[in-house]
């Protein structure tokens, strides 16, 4: 199979955690008969500098065309230091959320053997833990209008915003994804106290009467992040509106013992995008020290999501779970056992899929 893949390294590590994915790439490709079209564009603080625009044109124009899209992380410290800077790079994230009908993201968190001891939870919380957090991306407070500042730039608002469409457009994707887990959905929403709450409950009370074997909970966000603390493994699918899941999996990442080892995948109208879901972490740009796990698992989702290409993904899967298990990892995860770099991580979790 011939596959058009779009790749967006972005600005920190993305440009170093990327070539590593593309490494593990070329291997599964090798084993299993596929060739890559890549394309590469600028996007974030990096296009700003040669572009002046943190998603030029000439990038969704080649998402637009790419049958999936790679993509490494945002942000750069010029930006996150100066308040009044007018573009930032992560109006192109927002921009091209929108611009490519990117409207759910799936994290899925899974705990694994090796690094359980890494987690600030107890080992008997978090053994076994393996649910799918799914985030509506493309509307709510982020995008809603009116937003802004008054004159006198004393006051300042967001606007929360959702339409029943856009809830059951993503609720689907929550019951879909339920029913061929465990056949529970936990529906994450702040309804004693915001209308768009109350139209998210309404609407999946309604799309529930044709999911009948789905088990479906409704669950307050503020007691929903209590509960990812002290029952993570009591979760299956949870799909939340945007604020609430940017917060979520963010709490959720931690469970696992590492940023840098969960992968997202962004499922788009027109195409989908996959990441990492760590920022750009600047301060090791260029050192070689970067996780790539993340970014090479995104990979996995790529071709799992992207392409229904399942013993692809299971076959990196795999390679990254022998890696972490022999202690092939990078400095973020090791203690007093010795630190292998980025490259060579990259290269481990290639030669084993070659093998």
């Amino acid at each position: 199979m011939k596959l058009k893949i779009a790749i967006l390294p972005g600005d920190g590590i993305g440009p170093e955690i990327i070539k590593q994915a593309l490494k593990v790439m070329e291997a599964i490709g090798n084993r299993f008969g596929h060739t890559f079209d890549y394309s590469f564009g600028l996007v974030g603080a990096a296009a700003i500098t040669a572009k002046g625009d943190p998603y030029p044109e000439e990038t969704h124009r080649m998402c637009m065309e790419a049958d999936a899209i790679l993509f490494g992380a945002i942000g750069d410290p010029r930006f996150d230091n100066d308040p009044k800077a007018k573009i930032r790079p992560e109006q192109g994230l927002l921009k091209m959320r929108k611009e490519l009908g990117l409207y759910a993201n799936i994290r899925p968190v899974v705990t694994f053997p090796s690094l359980i001891h890494r987690s600030p939870l107890r080992q008997e919380l978090i053994e076994g833990v393996d649910f799918l957090c799914i985030r509506e991306l493309t509307g709510g407070i982020y995008f809603g209008r009116p937003q802004g500042r008054s004159e006198d730039g004393q006051t300042a608002f967001d606007s929360c915003v959702y339409n029943r469409e856009e809830i059951r457009r993503i609720c689907k994707l929550g019951f879909e994804y339920a029913h061929k887990r465990r056949q529970q959905l936990t529906v994450v929403d702040k309804a004693n106290v915001l209308a768009t709450s109350r139209l998210w409950r309404e609407t999946v009370q309604e799309m529930s009467v044709d999911w009948p074997e789905v088990k479906v909970e409704y669950m307050f966000v503020d007691n929903a992040a209590m509960q990812l603390i002290q029952r993570p493994r009591h979760f299956d699918v949870i799909v939340t509106e945007n604020m609430f899941g940017d917060i979520l999996t963010d709490e959720a990442s931690v469970i696992t013992g590492s940023l840098g080892l969960l992968p997202s995948a962004s499922i788009g109208i027109h195409t989908s995008l996959f990441e990492p879901i760590h920022g750009s972490y600047p301060q090791a740009a260029g050192k070689n020290i970067a996780n790539p796990v993340a970014t090479i698992l995104s990979a996995a989702m790529l071709f799992e999501y992207a392409f229904g290409l399942q013993a692809e993904g299971t076959a990196i899967r795999e390679a990254v779970a022998l890696s972490l298990q022999k202690g092939i990892i990078t400095e973020d995860l090791t203690e007093h056992n010795q630190t292998y770099t980025t490259e060579e991580v990259g290269d481990y979790i290639a030669q084993v899929i070659y093998a």
